[in-house]
């Protein structure tokens, strides 16, 4: 079926602060240029889940009186506190230099991104929300002038069922790429163009969040807290945090290194059980849990940063990987670069207006900003983890407050997915039985995502080799793609005749990516579902 086509000076995949910001930036430059939104999920804000630290930098040169428009929910900072846990105890540490909150809010990331959205349609942007984009379009010359929309309405088999749309051909002079953490189309752009050739293996971590309501009598508004230590051993990296924002509500989440050893962890087992510990159980025993989620975070920083841009686009934001893990925030990043990338394809516009030229002008703006300055300075410290956590602990507090981030080293980051031992080397994990009231199974904390996913359509879940699940994963690692999937998208299962066959379960898919990036032989590669498919986190 022929596929209907639009043109625009601009095209954005991907509706999250850096692609909103990237758009609003464009048109403060020329109210006159024609762009589109493309956005996967149901509405904007419906991907992302609330509860966040905002260090509003960028906002403010962004968007200089958006604290008097009172769009969204920003509670001020009042308290921050880190800690080392062991199974039954706290210990108050420092608060490390670049985690103070001192300025920063609490926010609702959904309703921040539905404020950005609607700033940017006041300005003229089009946003198109449920259209999940599939494919980059290239010229002869292999230059990209435009993307593809997937269509709606087919079978699993591939047939057009009675509801049928084909999808849209949009073609652009630019087009960013803005689709966060671990983007489909964005990997596919790193091998097209070697974009990644010069710099280090990014690194992720998983990070697991809930939203509760809890008694006004235990409630602190503005209360920031990091824990590091119990449940983790010391060779895991990872943490949690507890953000307490207004009307009662706080976001609580955990977050485990995918470069993880032992391939008997289970990230959403670790995350129920730091739940209980003594000073977390105070808090939620007498609440009630709204709301979970899950998403895979970029943790390489400086050192894995790609080349950014190719003939015809460039890409913004976390699916370059501009989150400063010490600081564990990425909004103001990746707000920054959207703003650098839209003044940089304005000026390129203005200079040149043939269709697919490369915009070198942001990869020279970007080197020069802050981002990649604040971003330099701790590019050690996540690296440092891997030695274990106390002796990353002492790296970090040497980096930070006496070399303060100018040492004339740079360490190495490595890909996760080479990370794992294999099942005889690892020693199994017990986890403790849920009592639904702090603690909760998987199946019961996926309905919480209101997840929408027609079951009759295209798996969009691609194995190289179907056979390597049960041949290579369960035979040598036990697995572990069934642990960690925090939505219970994989299992194996054992038929009449004892033998394992590999099961997925694409509807309970969140999103997360984690499979994309952990699995041992790299077998698995996602790609987005129909359009509107997925978590619908936005009406909360």
């Amino acid at each position: 079926m022929r596929r209907e086509s639009m043109e625009f000076d601009v095209a954005i995949v991907g509706g999250g602060p850096a692609g909103l910001t990237a758009a609003i930036r464009l048109l403060q430059c020329d109210p006159n240029l024609n762009i589109c939104i493309l956005e996967k999920g149901d509405a904007i804000g419906a991907h992302i889940l609330s509860g966040a630290v905002l260090e509003p930098r960028a906002l403010n040169e962004l968007i200089p009186n958006w604290l008097e428009k009172n769009a969204f929910s920003a509670t001020n900072v009042l308290q921050d506190q880190f800690v080392f846990l062991t199974e039954k105890k706290s210990y108050r540490l420092p608060t490390p230099q670049p985690m103070h909150n001192q300025g920063n809010y609490i926010i609702s990331l959904g309703q921040f991104c539905q404020f950005l959205a609607e700033e940017a349609e006041k300005l003229g942007a089009n946003i198109f929300p449920g259209f999940a984009v599939t494919e980059v379009l290239y010229d002869e010359k292999n230059q990209v002038i435009g993307v593809a929309t997937g269509d709606k309405g087919i079978d699993r088999f591939g047939v057009p069922k009675a509801g049928f749309q084909a999808g849209f051909n949009l073609y652009a002079k630019q087009t960013l790429f803005a689709e966060g953490c671990r983007g489909s189309l964005t990997q596919t752009l790193f091998k097209k163009f070697n974009l990644t050739q010069n710099c280090n293996p990014q690194t992720y971590g998983l990070g697991l969040k809930e939203l509760w309501e809890i008694p006004q009598e235990y409630h602190q508004a503005g209360s920031v807290m990091h824990s590091i230590g119990w449940p983790l051993d010391n060779k895991t990296y990872g943490g949690s945090f507890v953000y307490q924002f207004d009307n009662n509500q706080l976001a609580i989440g955990f977050v485990v290194g995918l470069d993880y050893q032992n391939p008997y962890l289970n990230p959403y087992e670790e995350f129920q059980r730091f739940k209980t510990h003594p000073i977390v159980r105070a808090l939620l025993e007498k609440g009630k849990r709204i709301a979970y989620g899950a998403r895979a975070l970029n943790e390489g920083g400086y050192q894995s940063i790609p080349k950014l841009t190719f003939p015809g686009g460039l890409i913004i934001g976390c699916a370059a990987g501009f989150l400063n893990v010490p600081k564990i925030k990425g909004i103001h990043t990746a707000m920054k670069s959207g703003m650098i990338a839209a003044e940089s394809i304005f000026q390129a516009l203005q200079e040149q207006h043939s269709q697919s030229i490369e915009c070198h002008r942001y990869s020279e703006e970007i080197a020069k900003s802050w981002v990649m300055q604040e971003l330099k300075k701790v590019r050690n410290i996540r690296p440092a983890m891997n030695w274990g956590l106390w002796p990353g602990l002492v790296y970090a507090a040497v980096d930070t407050y006496i070399l303060r981030g100018k040492a004339p080293w740079t360490f190495k980051n490595h890909a996760d997915h080479l990370q794992l031992k294999k099942a005889e080397d690892s020693i199994k994990i017990t986890y403790p039985k849920h009592d639904n009231t702090i603690t909760f199974d998987l199946m019961s904390s996926v309905f919480l995502t209101n997840a929408i996913h027609d079951e009759d359509q295209p798996c969009h879940l691609k194995l190289a080799d179907l056979a390597i699940p049960v041949n290579v994963n369960l035979k040598y690692y036990a697995g572990p793609e069934q642990r960690y999937c925090p939505a219970g998208v994989y299992e194996f299962v054992e038929d009449k005749d004892q033998i394992f066959k590999f099961q997925m379960n694409a509807a309970n898919c969140i999103q997360c990516k984690a499979c994309d990036i952990k699995d041992p032989k790299q077998n698995i590669t996602w790609t987005p579902p129909e359009g509107g498919s997925g978590p619908q986190y936005f009406i909360l």
